[in-house]
C-alpha cells in the first residue's frame, strides 16, 4: 500500500478488503452476513465491501444459501480468474509445470522429458513446459503473472549462475536468467527444491504453524531446507541447506565435494548408501532402476509386513545402519540450529514410513543433546511444485488483492 497514509479510509477499506478475501480463500463461498460477522464489519459496510470487490474483478457471486430460515443468502467467493501463476520443478531428467488460479487451485499440467533433449537448452523446455501447462489450464502464457521455477541448488545472487548442481544439464550459462527474463515477460523467481518443499509444509503440511524447523529430503539427492523464524535461510550463495556435502563421521573425507557433487552425508545416508548397504548385505534390487526408485524399494520391502523371511536380519540391519546414517547428520544440523521440529520428505524417505523414523529417534536421542519432534512430510503429490504455486501465489495475492491503489 505504498503511497498511502495509515489510517486513512483508503487504507482502512484495502485492509477491509483484504481480510474479507482472505476469508473467502480460507472457508470458500461466504454470505454477506456471514463476512460481517467474521469481519465484525455492519451490514452495510459488508454490502459495500463487496460490491467493491465485485466491481474489481475480485469476487463473484456463486450461487445461495440453502436449508435455512428466511430468505436464501447470496453466496460469494474469490474470482478463479483474477490471476494465474506458474511452478516449475526441474530434475535432470524432466521439467513439469502446472498453473493455479488465484484460490489455488491447479488448473492444468505438463511434463516434458530431457533425456535426449539437452541439446535443446533450458530456455525452450523451459517455454514448453509452461506454455503445455497454460494450455490445459485455459489460459495463454502472457496471462500468467508470476512464475516460480525450483531447481537442485540454487542460482548464487552475486552472479546469476546455479551452483551445487553439476547433474542439472544446460542450467549452466551464465546468460541463463537474462535468456529466460527476455523469454518471459512476467515476473520470474527461482528457488532451490527443498526450500520449495519447505515452503508446501509450512503452508498446507506437517510444518504449520512452526517457526524454526528443518526439512530433510531424500530423492536425486540429500538436501535441506533451513527455516528460522519463520523465514527460509539461504545463505550468501544460496548454499544454505546443502547437507549432502556435510563431512560426517563414518565416512572418508570428501575433497573438493563440488567437482563430486557428493559429500560425507549424501555418501552415508544418500539413495546411494541405500544401495551400497543392500549390496554389502546381498539384497537384490533392480539395477536398471533409477537410483532414488531402487532405494526406495528396498526401504519399502525392509518395512514391509510380508517381507522375505529369509531375509529378514539383512533388512533389519539395513534399515539400522541406514537410521544412524541419517540420524549422525542431523545431529550436527540440531547442534547448531536448535529446531522445534525437523520434517522429513521425499521418496527414499518416506518408503522408510514410521518403522523408519522410530529408528532415527532413538539414534538421534542418543547423538544429540535438544530434542526435536521428528515426523513425516505431509505433502506428497509433487511437493516442489506444490511449493513452487504456494510461493508464487503468496506474492501475487499481495499484489492483486492490494485495493488501495
Amino acid at each position: 500500500m505504498a503511497g498511502t497514509t495509515p489510517g486513512t479510509p483508503r487504507v482502512l477499506r484495502a485492509m477491509n478488503d483484504r481480510a474479507a478475501l482472505d476469508l473467502l480463500l480460507a472457508h470458500g463461498p461466504l454470505s454477506r452476513g456471514r463476512i460481517g460477522k467474521l469481519t465484525g464489519l455492519s451490514k452495510p459496510t459488508a454490502s459495500q465491501l463487496l460490491s467493491r470487490l465485485e466491481a474489481a474483478g475480485l469476487v463473484v457471486v456463486t450461487g445461495t444459501s440453502e436449508g435455512r430460515p428466511g430468505p436464501n443468502a447470496q453466496l460469494y467467493a474469490v474470482n478463479p480468474a483474477a490471476a494465474h501463476v506458474a511452478g516449475l520443478d526441474v530434475t535432470s531428467t524432466r521439467l513439469r509445470a502446472a498453473v493455479a488460479d488465484i484460490t489455488g487451485r491447479t488448473v492444468g499440467t505438463h511434463e516434458v522429458p530431457t533425456p535426449g533433449r539437452r541439446s535443446a537448452g533450458a530456455v525452450p523446455l523451459v517455454l514448453e513446459a509452461v506454455d503445455g501447462a497454460a494450455k490445459a489450464a485455459g489460459v495463454h502464457r502472457g496471462d500468467l503473472q508470476r512464475i516460480v521455477i525450483g531447481t537442485p541448488g540454487a542460482f548464487d545472487p552475486s552472479t546469476g549462475r546455479l551452483r551445487y548442481a553439476s547433474h542439472l544439464p544446460g542450467w549452466h550459462a551464465p546468460t541463463l536468467l537474462d535468456e529466460l527474463a527476455a523469454a518471459l515477460p512476467m515476473p520470474l523467481e527461482y528457488d532451490n527444491d527443498v526450500n520449495l518443499v519447505a515452503v508446501a509444509e509450512q503452508r498446507r503440511g506437517a510444518a504449520g504453524e512452526h517457526e524454526d524447523f528443518v526439512l530433510l529430503w531424500n530423492e536425486e539427492g540429500l538436501g535441506a531446507a533451513v527455516v528460522i523464524g519463520g523465514r527460509l535461510h539461504r545463505g550468501w550463495t544460496g548454499g544454505a541447506g546443502e547437507v549432502g556435502f556435510l563431512p560426517v563421521p563414518g565416512t572418508p573425507l570428501v575433497r573438493q565435494p563440488a567437482q563430486a557433487n557428493s559429500g560425507g552425508f549424501q555418501e552415508l545416508a544418500g539413495a546411494n548408501a541405500v544401495l551400497r548397504l543392500a549390496r554389502e548385505l546381498g539384497l537384490s534390487y533392480d539395477p536398471q532402476a533409477e537410483m532414488k526408485d531402487a532405494a526406495a524399494g528396498l526401504l519399502a520391502r525392509a518395512t514391509a509386513e510380508e517381507r522375505e523371511k529369509e531375509h529378514a536380519e539383512a533388512y533389519d540391519t539395513l534399515l539400522r545402519r541406514f537410521a544412524t546414517g541419517l540420524a549422525t547428520g542431523l545431529a550436527s544440523l540440531v547442534a547448531v540450529l536448535d529446531p522445534q521440529l525437523i520434517v522429513v520428505s521425499g521418496g527414499v524417505l518416506a518408503a522408510g514410513g514410521e518403522h523408519l523414523l522410530d529408528l532415527v529417534r532413538a539414534e538421534l536421542s542418543e547423538l544429540a543433546v535438544p530434542r526435536p519432534r521428528l515426523v513425516p512430510g505431509t505433502v506428497t503429490d509433487d511437493p516442489v511444485l506444490s511449493g513452487a504455486l504456494e510461493s508464487a501465489l503468496a506474492t501475487t495475492r499481495d499484489e492483486v488483492f492490494d485495493t488501495s491503489r
